[in-house]
């Protein structure tokens, strides 16, 4: 038995971060369930999986035996009642959409034993707004974690004024359990520490796109030119996000406060990627096209050779 005593994990919702979390959790040890409403996203959490094991064999010295205890580990179900009903911990990732989590836990509420532990992965909204819905806000916190969980592996602890000290001990080990950087919050704060960064710099971003000032490229060279090592620029996040996450947050946070740019931000999204399907990396195309985008091609932050001048001087005349 592990010290957080969380070894079944239930995973709510088949997307691009749950699945990342399920198999991170699954690979240190822990049974894992994942839930979605749709046969659709949960065989696509499968073929993603697939690209996990790849990446856990080729960079993290993953051995063979490994990946396929890995996968033992793995369950999937469209059935809400057998996803919760041993499960010590159920991490929430469904989308950003306030209405549909709070639905979510109602009906969760139905299934879960008495000691299970429920923490939401939600990259911008608060757990004081789902702590009542949840029937056990004690038992409740967030715990939100970074795409790519494998490199960037830090887990943001944000407790609601209910959530019992307990319950924060549990999430915290359960974290380090799987190899996480505990990111612990004083207050609540919509956005955490990671995304009270983040998510201006993709407002900036969107913005020079929506107003047609610069393009996806362009961003992406300046913003890793001056920041030397980063392996992606904001245009290369939001891909690695997803366009629908992108569009959620971006859709969400323009009706609360009625900022215009931000709703041109979201018509951005939804005409020029999901409107046609673009989905970011996970379907093979958003800003770049994959495996191989753009700016990851070893000349993308050289001096370019002065034949290519007057092409670039093309880019500054005004429109």
């Amino acid at each position: 038995m592990s010290q957080s005593r969380i070894e079944n994990v239930t995973l709510l919702g088949a997307g691009v971060l749950g699945g990342q979390i399920a198999w991170q959790s699954a690979f240190k040890g822990k049974s894992v369930v994942v839930y979605d409403l749709y046969e659709k996203g949960l065989q696509q959490c499968r073929k993603d999986q697939q690209g996990y094991a790849d990446i856990y064999l080729q960079s993290l010295g993953a051995s063979e035996e490994m990946i396929a205890a890995t996968r033992a580990r793995l369950t999937f179900t469209d059935d809400l009642g057998k996803a919760a009903g041993n499960a010590d911990l159920v991490i929430e990732a469904v989308p950003e959409i306030p209405e549909a989590k709070i639905s979510v836990y109602s009906e969760l509420a139905k299934h879960l034993p008495g000691h299970t532990l429920i923490a939401t992965n939600s990259s911008t909204l608060l757990p004081s707004q789902f702590a009542d819905a949840t029937g056990r806000p004690e038992k409740f916190c967030a715990l939100h974690f970074a795409n790519h969980i494998w490199h960037q592996n830090v887990a943001e602890v944000m407790a609601h004024p209910g959530t019992a000290e307990s319950t924060l001990v549990a999430v915290t080990q359960f974290a380090i359990e799987i190899g996480m950087i505990p990111i612990p919050l004083q207050k609540e704060q919509n956005g955490y520490v990671l995304n009270s960064l983040l998510v201006p710099l993709l407002n900036a971003t969107l913005s020079l796109l929506s107003n047609g000032v610069s393009t996806p490229e362009t961003i992406d060279r300046t913003y890793m030119v001056s920041n030397r090592g980063c392996a992606v620029g904001p245009c290369g996040i939001m891909d690695i996000i997803g366009m629908t996450t992108a569009y959620n947050v971006s859709s969400y946070w323009a009706g609360e406060t009625g900022d215009e740019q931000l709703l041109q931000n979201a018509r951005y999204i939804k005409e020029s990627f999901l409107d046609k399907g673009k989905l970011g990396a996970q379907s093979g195309e958003g800003f770049y096209t994959y495996p191989n985008p753009a700016f990851a091609a070893p000349d993308f932050l050289e001096v370019p050779d002065i034949s290519r001048a007057a092409e670039l001087a093309s880019l500054a005349v005004p429109h």
